[in-house]
């Protein structure tokens, strides 16, 4: 029923890694493997597994069995099989591994962008005049500071656009584990190996650097504001010298502007929320999350007003290409077919012998 998925998310991420590796091999550079919140990428895709797993099992049998043991052993072997089917464990263990994969393979070769184009190769001033001329002779972070200030506005906008970081891969394994419906799950772990990898593409397109980089003493005022953001800017300029002049053999960098895939990404999350969750509270947090982002990306300088441009292109891109690989119709209520869950909330009958 999906093969169509199953070779797009398996063909990319396999593309991207043997690009990395070829990459990584002609410049004598180490393939490295980025540490993440949960450590190095081999870990962190079985720890969200079990972490999520943990998270659907425990709640709901502390919950149904009103904290009786004897009634938990049965409400957990319901869930088991009646969710985790073996499409919903092949959709979980495929999704998250590709993604893993495909992420790795996209920060090495964001990393080797200033060796294999050259150093000097940027397009920093001319997304820079477009920045001007769309502001009207103004510089859009310079504006935006003046209208938004700065204190708790910058606590605001960095915690949101931090808040992306960890939150990529709990996405993709939420969106795997408890999708209502197993095409969604395909369509959101296709569209995001699209995604990152269409974004490692723009970043050889146009290599830009970012306003926040290339142009630092318009972000002075933000600079005395002890943010998040502020720290992880220093960290990315301290890690990129450190690639470019120290030649440290598992050294990597993680500077590159065009386009934003921040933008890309929380957009993609609220087209997916949009069209494979009900819940409308959670369509406006995600809504409001991917306008938030845009408006982080321009004040704090990590990209220009094309960067996110791009950005919004590669979600659309990615959005619809995986929504035709795992069958979509794209209607407001999202394809029916293939139901993986009971429609029973609480296992009666198993919870009802147990207690007898």
């Amino acid at each position: 029923m999906y093969r169509r998925a199953y070779a797009l998310l398996v063909g990319v991420t396999v593309g991207m890694l043997a690009l990395a590796l070829v990459t990584a091999h002609h410049l004598d550079r180490s393939f490295v493997d980025p540490e993440g919140f949960l450590g190095p990428a081999w870990a962190r895709g079985p720890l969200l597994i079990l972490g999520a797993l943990a998270l659907d099992m425990v709640p709901r049998a502390l919950w149904y069995s009103r904290l009786d043991p004897r009634k938990m052993w049965p409400i957990v072997t319901e869930r088991w099989r009646t969710h985790w089917t073996r499409d919903r464990i092949v959709l979980v263990v495929l999704g998250v591994t590709s993604f893993y994969v495909t992420y790795v393979a996209y920060r090495n070769l964001k990393s080797f962008l200033p060796e294999v184009l050259g150093r000097d190769y940027m397009f920093d001033r001319e997304l820079h005049q477009i920045d001007q001329f769309l502001f009207f002779g103004n510089e859009p972070a310079v504006v935006l500071h003046s209208l938004l200030g700065y204190e708790w506005i910058a606590q605001l906008l960095s915690s949101v656009y931090l808040w992306y970081l960890p939150l990529v891969p709990l996405a993709v394994t939420g969106w795997a584990i408890w999708s209502r419906n197993i095409s969604f799950g395909y369509w959101f772990a296709t569209s995001q190996v699209l995604a990152w990898t269409l974004g490692t593409a723009s970043y050889y397109m146009l290599p830009t650097l970012g306003p926040g980089f290339e142009y630092p003493w318009l972000y002075t005022d933000i600079n005395n504001y002890d943010t998040g953001t502020s720290g992880l800017m220093d960290s990315l300029s301290d890690a990129r010298s450190t690639f470019l002049y120290d030649d440290l053999e598992n050294a990597i960098q993680g500077v590159a502007g065009f386009a934003s895939l921040h933008t890309a990404i929380t957009l993609l999350w609220a087209l997916m929320a949009q069209y494979t969750i009900r819940n409308r509270l959670v369509h406006w947090l995600f809504w409001v999350n991917f306008g938030i982002t845009i408006v982080a990306t321009l004040y704090f300088g990590w990209h220009y007003v094309a960067d996110d441009i791009g950005g919004v292109m590669i979600a659309l891109i990615s959005f619809y290409l995986g929504g035709l690989a795992s069958g979509q119709k794209f209607d407001r209520q999202g394809r029916s077919s293939h139901p993986t869950t009971t429609t029973s909330k609480i296992p009666v009958d198993t919870v009802s012998r147990s207690s007898s």
